[in-house]
C-alpha cells in the first residue's frame, strides 16, 4: 500500500545520496587538478649547464601541456643543498621540483650531515637525460690508448696524474672507481672546474683527465686533446671510434658511469600529481624537437618511472658510499 510518508523518507535518502556522490567526486576533482599555479623547477646549478638545459627544454613542454607556466630557478651551490632544502620546506603538492642528478647521489655519499634525507625526503618524478663521460689525453702527450694509459700506470705506481673537477663532483668519484677496478696506483688532481682541468693537461702538468664529454668536444674537434675512451656501458653515436672502458675487459670488463639527471618532489607529493607529472615528462622528451636540442649537446633524453628513478638514486649512493670506502675518502 503506497504511504506518503515512507516516499518522503525514500525520496529524502535518494537527495541525501546524490548528494553525497556529488560532494565525493567534486573531492576527488579537487584533490587531483593540477596544476593550479606556476610550476617551479629548482635548479642547483647556475644557467647554461647540462641540468639547466635539459631542465628549460622539458619545462617549456610541461608549460604547454599544462597550459600552466613552468619557471626554471637557478640556486648553486656546494652539493646542491641549497636547492634541495628549498624544496624539501615546500608544499608536497606538486607545484615545486627539484632537478637531481648523479650529483645528488654522490652528495649523499660524501657529506656527513645533509639538512634532509636524500632517500627519505624527496618523491622521485621521472629522469631526464644520461650523459656520458670520458677519459682524455692531450693530442700531443704520450697516451693514445686507454691499454696505454693502464701499462704505464702499473710499470710506474703513483707516477699517473689524473685531473679532474673538484673533489666530490661525480667525475672525480668515476676517477676514483676507474683507479680502484683497474688495479692502478695514481695521483687525482682535482681543480676548480673544468678549464682549469683542460689547460692542466694541454700543458703536461696531468697526463689524462675525466670529465662529461660535451664541455671536451670543440677541444676534440680541434686536436687539442684526444679521447681515450667513453666510461659508460656504450659508445657515443657521434664518436663511435672511441671505444669504452669495459672493452678493455679483464677487471674493467663490468665498468658502467655515466651522468644522469631526474626530476624530485617533496615527499608526500600525492601519487596521482606524480603520476602526472612523470606521464608528461616522458611525453615531452619524447618530442623530436626536444631531442634534437639536446642531444646536439650531447644530452641523451631519458625518461623514467617514478620507481625506476627511485632505484638509480638508491644505487648509485650505495656505488659512491663503497668507492669513496674504498679509497678513504674521508666525509665532509
Amino acid at each position: 500500500m503506497f504511504c506518503p510518508a515512507n516516499y518522503e523518507k525514500l525520496s529524502m535518502h535518494k537527495l541525501l545520496a546524490i548528494f553525497l556522490i556529488g560532494a565525493f567526486a567534486v573531492s576527488a576533482q579537487a584533490q587531483t587538478a593540477f596544476p593550479t599555479k606556476t610550476i617551479k623547477i629548482i635548479v642547483p646549478n647556475a644557467a647554461g649547464g647540462a641540468a639547466d638545459i635539459t631542465s628549460r627544454q622539458v619545462g617549456q613542454k610541461l608549460s604547454e601541456a599544462f597550459g600552466s607556466p613552468v619557471v626554471i630557478e637557478n640556486k648553486p651551490s656546494a652539493g646542491g643543498i641549497v636547492a634541495a632544502d628549498m624544496v624539501v620546506k615546500a608544499a608536497p603538492d606538486g607545484h615545486t621540483l627539484l632537478l637531481i642528478s648523479s650529483g645528488t647521489a654522490v652528495s649523499a655519499a660524501l657529506f656527513q650531515s645533509l639538512p634532509f634525507d636524500t632517500l627519505k625526503d624527496f618523491t622521485p618524478v621521472s629522469k631526464l637525460a644520461t650523459f656520458d663521460l670520458v677519459i682524455a689525453a692531450s693530442d700531443r702527450g704520450r697516451f693514445h690508448t686507454l691499454g696505454e694509459v693502464i701499462a704505464y700506470a702499473k710499470a710506474n705506481p703513483g707516477k699517473l696524474n689524473i685531473g679532474t673537477p673538484q673533489i666530490g663532483t661525480t667525475q672525480n668519484f668515476a676517477a676514483e672507481l676507474f683507479k680502484s677496478m683497474a688495479g692502478i696506483e695514481a695521483q687525482l688532481v682535482p681543480f676548480n672546474g673544468t678549464p682549469p682541468v683542460i689547460s692542466a693537461l694541454r700543458g703536461g702538468e696531468i697526463d689524462i683527465m675525466v670529465e662529461i664529454l660535451g664541455p671536451l668536444v670543440a677541444q676534440f674537434n680541434s686536436k687539442a686533446l684526444r679521447p681515450l675512451a667513453i666510461m659508460g656501458d656504450k659508445r657515443t653515436p657521434q664518436f663511435e671510434g672511441v671505444p669504452t672502458v669495459r672493452e678493455s675487459g679483464g677487471s674493467l670488463a663490468s665498468f658502467n658511469v655515466s651522468s644522469w639527471n631526474g626530476l624530485a618532489a617533496p615527499a608526500k607529493t600525492p601519487k596521482e600529481v606524480v603520476a602526472k607529472l612523470s606521464s608528461e615528462i616522458q611525453k615531452a622528451l619524447k618530442n623530436p624537437e626536444v631531442i634534437k636540442n639536446l642531444e646536439v649537446l650531447y644530452l641523451y633524453p631519458q625518461g623514467s618511472t617514478p620507481e625506476a628513478l627511485a632505484e638509480t638514486l638508491g644505487a648509485d649512493i650505495k656505488r659512491w658510499s663503497d668507492v669513496m670506502s674504498r679509497a678513504k675518502i674521508a666525509k665532509q
